[in-house]
């Protein structure tokens, strides 16, 4: 599928009458792993990724490049389109974030989104007409490519709950030029359904955060029309992994291994492409 057919799925998606599930790979292997499963789209993971560096999920620790070059091998591991957690855009002006989605198609990508939040943890959140200013630049260039725009409103992960600014900061989103409109930690179902209501756009929201963990049935019949899992899926392989070698550490046992992919199976996931450049 080309970028262009792969933008053309992903956009209709979102106009379904229920929600689909887009996962979070973090790196190539995951996504073929993913798309194996029979997952429509995937979506990176800007901790996902950190997580697998070491790093912070944090502005100050990932930089556009390495989180392009993230996206880019996820989007070359599987043939399905891929969206990607743009960050804040890699930069407070408008004119970076414009930039950003531009580079961003370039990967292949057809999908991506720019959020609200500053990184300064003494004033978190941009303010709304900026934030506006940010999407609409970031809409402008997306208008004329194949590229699906996220605007998230980052409110309820920077313990600002309010519920009133995080909708008119979506709607404003939505009147900037956005394509889908995410606020990721929303309290309850009633929030979500309060804002999927509010709003002209499809909605996505986070599970395996904090809190209730709702259903595909459940969230579709609110609303939402995407539902992705943010770095939940990696923590998992993260917690697996702490189990396993706790198990060796303290028993000295390798009960692990039952649950664990066989080998074979494992690599009959990857790709079989081998190197010309061998003698």
């Amino acid at each position: 599928m080309d970028q262009r057919g792969k933008f053309e799925r992903l956009k209709a998606l979102h106009q379904g009458d229920r929600a689909f599930v887009i996962p979070n790979p973090w790196d190539a292997g995951s996504a073929r792993l993913l798309a194996s499963l029979g997952f429509e789209a995937l979506a990176t993971t800007s901790a996902g990724y950190a997580f697998s560096k070491g790093k912070l999920d944090s502005f100050a620790s990932l930089g556009r490049d390495e989180i392009l070059e993230n996206a880019a091998e996820i989007v070359g591991a599987a043939d399905l389109p891929v969206s990607a957690d743009l960050e804040d855009g890699f930069g407070a002006s408008p004119e970076t974030c414009a930039e950003t989605i531009r580079l961003a198609c370039e990967t292949g990508l057809v999908g991506g989104s720019i959020e609200d939040a500053t990184g300064n943890p003494a004033a978190p959140i941009y303010e709304l007409s900026q934030a506006v200013e940010r999407i609409h630049a970031a809409a402008e260039v997306a208008r004329g490519l194949p590229f699906l725009l996220t605007a998230r409103a980052e409110n309820y992960l920077w313990e600002r709950p309010d519920l009133d600014d995080t909708i008119e900061r979506l709607q404003a989103f939505s009147a900037a030029g956005a394509d889908v409109l995410y606020a990721p930690g929303l309290p309850d179902i009633e929030a979500i359904r309060t804002v999927c209501g509010a709003v002209d756009k499809p909605v996505n929201v986070v599970m395996g955060l904090k809190g209730r963990k709702y259903s595909v049935a459940e969230l579709s019949s609110v609303g939402v029309r995407r539902v992705s899992v943010g770095g939940s899926f990696a923590r998992a392989a993260l917690g697996a992994l702490m189990r396993a070698a706790m198990e060796v550490k303290t028993a000295g046992t390798f009960g692990y291994a039952d649950d664990a992919l066989s080998a074979a199976f494992a690599s009959q996931l990857m790709s079989q492409e081998k190197r010309q450049d061998r003698l």
